[in-house]
């Protein structure tokens, strides 16, 4: 069992250095400390003081206010001769002169001196009263004759006779007046205390406002500059409270100074308050309902400023009283709810500055307003701004020692960050040195220890990172690259910045995330089973192909399907044609060389791009590929399978699209499936197929365009009754197109064209809408038309939208919507049968007639029949095509207008070419005949100037037999196709 490691062991001549520093830190943190606090409480309590001034005593007055007028010193003395005497006279606000009268006391003690104390007196002046000669006069600019300034107010010395004085003074603010006489030893020591106050007051709040303040720079702390106006602004409340506003740093003030510096420092004090206390607690009470009422507050603190300078002294005080005693009041409500609710030290200790604050200056107010000068002496400015200056600082204190157990928290929260951090934090010097790594990157770098200033980035990476990564980070300030390290096959994220000049960053391992990456981009691209191009990465490689090729370039494309492959899947699993399908990519992949690439597009179809490969080599190259696939069989386990495959092969014109190049090839695909061309047709760029397609798909844009049905027009072709051959004129329409050079061309591509490309619905409407309103515009000349047939597309029939429009265009011709009779193929009629169903009983409530076009090709089921409700079957052509030589096809005719005349159903024959075949139909009981033998498609005008479909007819062999279908000796004809059958 491995022992636990013992304690370091110290050397012992490290014994002596540990004890000298352990008592220099004893005698230096508690003995001085301690000592000198002892020592100041027995100075305070046993020892005696140097400037306590005694002997003075109070004399009493007798004052008179000059309210009518000015008075000369003689109209004032007698005046004042019936005026008794006071010890203090408040002038409550008024600043009219005051003329006093005073006797001084004969008191041993030498010289004596009577002092005016008042801090409120402007000047003075004195007389004798008995000779009425002037003692002098002062202000506190200057002074003459006996009378000086003392202290705050002004002092009478030397005075040895006891006659009575006579004075005249003038006040501002709640000035008192009183007269105390001292002997002149007993005065001088008075005035060297009051100073020795003034100056240390001064000296503590200026060295404690300048500590502040240069704490406030070094930390780049508002909230210590705020302080330390602050202190400034209460040293200068407390020299107005105790009279030494009249200097500044020892320095006297000018006299005009004097009552606009007292106003304007209130005002500031007062702001400089509530700004600091919104500070430290407006963020808390900005929540409460305090808030609206401070920031009232603060606005009437704003007032004071200009009222300081505009409103005289007398009228400003009560103003300043009344804004400040409310701000004082409403601040320590708000500090008491936040000491209630968050129990906040800083909060407590402002709460008791405030207090002090507040007391002192109700007291100051209340001792203005009733005479209550006691009141002064429990709490006067002097005392209130020591202690609200002394509990300010226990505030401040204590939020720099929040602020610090926080920064330090926040730093050692950091710090712990760093070292946890997963990723790697570094800092690099401007040589590529380290200058500090977190353990991440030590563990990223396989790196024990890196040594400051002399591990390198280079030794791990390369000097070309090193190089591209620093002049990024000096032009661009910062960085994003991915880089590889000198060992491994791992990879890396760096983000940079340049940073007080050295490069600073964040090194992330991304090697698993950039596989993940590659391989999400291989499976967006590649084919998850045969590890090829999917459609998505053909199409992309096709792209990038033919965007690079310069002119001239070859592009072949091949399009690859395997025959009957459907077949293994069928019988033997997916798995077995899985394993083939595997198989067979490797032997089309064994065939490609260069840029050429395979990607599969279906579940065994394939797409070849072969970039700079001439049509000829590329048929090689597909021929190769069809012996190759077909050559040998698949093994798959046991068991052996023989697979062929088709391919397609086209020349990519210059800008063709993707999706056309592959469309071509796979129609090439198909018809190497069904010609004996060996599995390979090829379309060279000149070859008709080619322009085939080319001219296909250049229908298909055309359908898609904004004039989809630009060039199209309408023809009709007679159809002509068996049974009253010159009493009804029917026919059916044919939609043709003509081209820009006026040539008519065949509607068949068009509407090939259109059902690929899903776009039949267009020419669907388009043929309803025109036909309808041309059958409007002519109804009263189409009197002999009984129907008029239209053919129905099987994806029109199938697209609800389409059959939404169709509803709305019957409803618009309502009136000529009988007339119309709509074909549907037989098999698109069985492709849905309730599709269809609905449908017919949909336009039949509009009176159109419904024909099963081509019916008995291919698909006929007579058991359907019954379940729709039609009124025409319009047989198919190839029964009617030389019927005469084919007695079956007669027979199979026959059957059909058998069943139709059993369901109630109208018969048409179509493709009737000669005379012969028109007799035989006629002779079966066919009810209509549609042909060349009758007429050939005539433009709509021909329609309107015919009679009858017989009208058409050219062959005199036919008219001879249409005169003896239509001889009185015939059996007479039955009705015309309306009304028809209704199976409803």
């Amino acid at each position: 069992m491995p022992q636990p490691p013992s304690p370091a062991r110290i050397p012992i001549s490290a014994y002596p250095d540990r004890l000298l520093r352990a008592m220099m830190r004893l005698l230096s943190v508690y003995f001085v400390p301690v000592g000198v606090l002892l020592v100041s409480v027995l100075a305070y309590a046993s020892w005696n003081n140097h400037y306590v001034a005694s002997g003075d005593v109070a004399l009493p007055v007798r004052v008179l206010a000059e309210s009518g007028g000015p008075l000369d010193p003689a109209s004032a003395l007698r005046e004042l001769a019936g005026v008794p005497a006071v010890e203090r006279y408040d002038t409550h606000l008024a600043e009219t002169p005051v003329w006093f009268a005073v006797r001084p006391r004969d008191l041993p003690g030498g010289p004596q001196v009577i002092e005016f104390p008042s801090r409120h007196a402007i000047d003075i002046s004195c007389w004798d009263a008995a000779s009425l000669a002037s003692l002098g006069s002062a202000s506190h600019e200057a002074a003459n004759g006996v009378l000086s300034a003392a202290k705050a107010g002004f002092a009478l010395r030397p005075l040895t006779a006891s006659s009575e004085v006579l004075c005249r003074a003038r006040f501002t603010g709640p000035a008192r007046l009183s007269a105390v006489q001292w002997p002149a030893a007993e005065m001088t020591r008075s005035i060297q205390q009051f100073h020795r106050k003034s100056g240390l007051l001064d000296g503590g709040m200026i060295v404690l406002s300048l500590f502040i303040l240069i704490t406030a720079l070094i930390n780049r702390q508002l909230l210590y500059l705020e302080f330390a106006a602050w202190l400034i602004l209460n040293l200068r409340v407390g020299a107005i409270s105790a009279g030494w506003d009249i200097q500044w740093l020892g320095q006297a003030l000018p006299p005009g100074w004097l009552v606009p510096s007292k106003a304007v420092t209130t005002a500031l004090y007062a702001i400089s308050t509530l700004t600091l206390y919104m500070t430290l607690f407006g963020a808390d009470l900005a929540k409460t309902r305090f808030a609206h009422p401070l920031r009232v507050t603060q606005w009437l603190a704003l007032t004071l400023l200009p009222f300081s300078i505009w409103l005289p002294f007398g009228y400003y005080l009560p103003v300043m009283w009344v804004i400040v005693a409310s701000g004082l009041t409403l601040m320590t409500a708000g500090l008491i709810n936040l000491m209630l609710r968050d129990r906040a030290r800083v909060a407590m200790w402002f709460a008791a500055s405030f207090g002090v604050t507040f007391l002192s200056s109700l007291a100051e107010v209340v001792a203005a307003a009733l005479g209550m000068r006691e009141l002064l002496n429990l709490a006067n400015g002097v005392t209130a701004a020591l202690a609200s200056s002394l509990l300010a600082a226990l505030a401040i204190a204590e939020q720099m020692r929040i602020e610090t157990r926080e920064r330090i928290a926040a730093q050692a929260e950091l710090e712990h960050a760093y070292e946890a951090m997963p990723v790697g934090l570094f800092t690099l010097d401007q040589y590529g040195g380290f200058l500090s790594a977190n353990p991440a990157l030590l563990r990223m770098l396989a790196c024990d220890a890196l040594a400051p200033g002399r591990t390198r980035w280079q030794q791990f990476f390369s000097d070309a990172t090193w190089s591209r990564m620093r002049e990024q980070v000096q032009s661009q300030l910062s960085v994003e690259l991915e880089i590889d390290p000198r060992e491994g096959e791992r990879r890396f994220l760096v983000r940079a910045t340049l940073a007080h000049g050295r490069v600073e960053g964040v090194l992330e391992d991304i090697t698993e995330k950039t596989r993940a990456t590659e391989q999400l981009r291989f499976m967006a691209n590649n084919d998850p089973l045969t590890k090829v191009f999917n459609r998505r990465g053909i199409e992309k490689m096709f792209e990038t192909v033919a965007a690079g090729a310069a002119p001239g370039r070859p592009l072949t494309l091949a399009y690859l399907d395997l025959d009957r492959f459907k077949l293994i899947n069928d019988l033997f699993g997916h798995a077995a044609g899985d394993e083939v399908l595997k198989q067979v990519c490797e032997r089309v992949a064994m065939t490609l060389a260069g840029g050429q690439q395979i990607g599969r597009v279906g579940g065994d179809e394939f797409v070849i791009v072969m970039p700079d490969t001439a049509i000829s080599l590329a048929s090689l190259i597909c021929r190769s590929i069809v012996d190759r696939i077909g050559g040998s069989p698949y093994r798959v386990g046991d068991k052996a399978f023989h697979v062929r495959g088709s391919v397609g092969l086209i020349e990519v014109a210059p800008g063709m699209a993707m999706k056309d190049a592959v469309s071509t090839a796979d129609r090439a695909c198909r018809e190497a499936k069904d010609g004996n061309t060996e599995g390979l047709v090829v379309y060279k760029r000149g070859s008709s197929a080619f322009h085939e397609r080319e001219a296909e798909l250049n229908l298909v844009a055309r359908l898609n365009g904004p004039n989809a049905t630009e060039g199209m027009f309408l023809e009709m072709q007679p159809i002509m009754s068996l049974r009253a051959p010159h009493e009804s004129l029917n026919f059916e329409v044919l939609l043709r197109m003509r081209e820009a050079d006026g040539r008519v061309s065949p509607a068949g591509p068009l509407i090939a064209a259109a059902e690929k490309s899903g776009r039949m619905g267009v020419i669907d409407r388009w043929v309803l809408s025109s036909t309808l309103s041309w059958i409007e515009d002519h109804v009263e000349k189409l009197t002999n038309t009984r129907f008029v047939c239209m053919n129905l597309s099987g994806a029109s029939l199938n697209d609800e939208r389409f059959v939404q429009d169709t509803l709305e265009i019957l409803a618009r011709h309502e009136h000529v919507a009988s007339r119309l009779c709509m074909e549907i193929t037989e098999s698109v009629a069985l492709h849905d049968l309730n599709n269809t169903r609905r449908f017919i009983d949909q336009v039949r409530a509009f009176g159109v007639k419904v024909a099963l076009d081509d019916f008995g090709a291919g698909y006929t089921s007579f058991s359907y029949l019954k379940e729709l409700p039609a009124d025409v079957l319009k047989i198919d052509g190839n029964f009617i095509v030389n019927i005469n030589a084919h007695p079956a096809n007669v027979a199979i005719v026959e059957a059909i207008v058998s069943l139709a005349v059993n369901l109630g159903m109208k018969t048409i024959a179509e493709w009737a070419e000669d005379a012969d075949t028109v007799r035989t139909l006629a002779e079966i009981g066919v009810d209509y005949v549609q042909g060349y033998a009758i007429a050939r498609s005539q433009p709509p005008e021909k329609m309107l100037a015919a009679s009858s479909s017989a009208s058409f007819i050219k062959g005199e062999d036919v008219l001879q037999l249409v005169r003896t279908l239509g001889a009185p000796a015939n059996e007479p004809a039955l009705m015309d196709i309306t009304p028809l059958r209704d199976l409803h």
